[in-house]
Order: C-alpha cells, then sequence, then structure tokens
C-alpha cells in the first residue's frame, strides 16, 4: 500500500502544479491595481485619469470588436491565454493598446499586423509594437500628432522570481554603492554649506562689531594733557 501510494503522490502533486500554471497561464491577464480595483492595463495609458470616461477595456475579441467596430486590421489579433487590450479617444485619434502575455504572441501578432498594413494601407491608422504591446492610434488625423501620442505609451512589467532572485546580490551591490554616493554627497553638501555659513555669518559680525565701534568711538570726547594739568618735573626740562 505503501509503495503504491509512493509512487502515486509524485504524479498527483505534478498534476496539481500543470493545474495552478494553467490557472496562473489562463488568468495572467487579469491583473488589477491594490488601491482601486482597475485593470493595470487602463493606467498604462498616457494621462490615463483625463481620458477615464472614454476608456473601454477588453478581454475578448468580441468585446474588443464591439469596443472599436469596423477596424478589419484587428482581425489579425488572437485573444489566448489572458491578452488584454484598452481602447481610449484623444485629441490624435483613438489610441488602442492590446498587451500580450509573453514575447511569443506579441511577435506573432506583430508579424501579421505589418503583413496586414502593407497590404491593406491606411494613412489614419498608426502602429508600433512596444514591448509585449501593440499600440495603435486609429482613425487619426495628423501622423505626426498620432506618432508623438504613441511615443507616450511605455511598457511597463514587473517581473516576480518564483525563487531566488539571481541579481539580488547585484542589486544589494548597486544599492550599497548609489547610497554610499548619496550619503557622501550630502554630507560634502552639508560641510560646505555650514563652513560658508560660518564664513558669512563671521563677516557680518564683524561688519556690524567694527560699525558699533567706530560710532562709540566718534561720540567719545578728546582728551589731551595739555592745560590745567599738573605734571611732575622729573627731568628738569619742564618750567
Amino acid at each position: 500500500m505503501n509503495r503504491v501510494l509512493a509512487s502515486i503522490l509524485p504524479h498527483f502533486f505534478a498534476l496539481l502544479t500543470l493545474c495552478s500554471l494553467a490557472h496562473a497561464q489562463s488568468s495572467r491577464g487579469l491583473e488589477v491595481s491594490d488601491d482601486d480595483g482597475l485593470p493595470v492595463l487602463i493606467k498604462h495609458l498616457p494621462d490615463w485619469q483625463n481620458v477615464r470616461s472614454s476608456t473601454v477595456f477588453a478581454n475578448t475579441a468580441a468585446d474588443l470588436a464591439r469596443a472599436v467596430p469596423g477596424k478589419p486590421v484587428l482581425d489579425m489579433l488572437e485573444f489566448t491565454g489572458g491578452t488584454e487590450a484598452v481602447a481610449a479617444t484623444y485629441p490624435a485619434g483613438r489610441l488602442l493598446i492590446i498587451e500580450f502575455t509573453s514575447p511569443q504572441a506579441s511577435s506573432g501578432a506583430d508579424a501579421r499586423i505589418w503583413t496586414y498594413l502593407a497590404a491593406n494601407p491606411d494613412p489614419s491608422t498608426v502602429y508600433r509594437r512596444i514591448g509585449n504591446y501593440s499600440v495603435f492610434v486609429l482613425d487619426a488625423p495628423d501622423q505626426k500628432a498620432a506618432v508623438e501620442l504613441i511615443d507616450q505609451v511605455k511598457y511597463e512589467k514587473a517581473v516576480q522570481w518564483l525563487g531566488e532572485d539571481p541579481f539580488l546580490l547585484q542589486k544589494f551591490e548597486r544599492y550599497f554603492v548609489e547610497t554610499s554616493r548619496d550619503i557622501f554627497i550630502s554630507t560634502v553638501l552639508w560641510i560646505v554649506s555650514g563652513l560658508g555659513v560660518s564664513i558669512v555669518c563671521g563677516l557680518i559680525a564683524g561688519f556690524v562689531f567694527y560699525r558699533v565701534r567706530e560710532q562709540q568711538k566718534a561720540t567719545r570726547t578728546a582728551y589731551s594733557d595739555a592745560g590745567g594739568l599738573t605734571r611732575l618735573n622729573l627731568d628738569g626740562l619742564s618750567e
């Protein structure tokens, strides 16, 4: 019995692990902010707070087709493994960001999109791949403004290691060097600032003291030994 359990348990735990990984893979796209519960991808829109009224989030191809209708180029996209999309309206056009969960999926979509755009050129559509993002500006009246809008999109992704971070030592070294540098610079600045303040205060105090002494000397009565004073004739020269 024990041998049977010993042979079954490893396979059972392996199956659980695979199920967990599959579940994690299927829900990777459902990343929400801990602060307000919004999908994180929405906050990657440029100036996202001011376009909230026109922002649409989609995690299926059907939702994207309803949010951005009449764009055949979007048929090149495959919403698998947690792919997400967010769209918002700007003066430069309708900005659409599609996030894929892997570089392979993003690269494949990028190739299909460029193939379609080469066969069906559209001056009002501006496209660029940024990291795992496929970024569009649709219905763009000005391509230059559309490119400037795309330039504001930054691929932001936090990498979490399942085990020990292999770069932990390098991070500590960099942190130590940067902290030591900041402390050294701060110390030097404080010392130089202290010396500068001391010199300035010394000059001010010296000038004030000098002016006070000059004023006191100006108001002081001058004395002389001439007139009415008794002098001792010690040298025999005085009359």
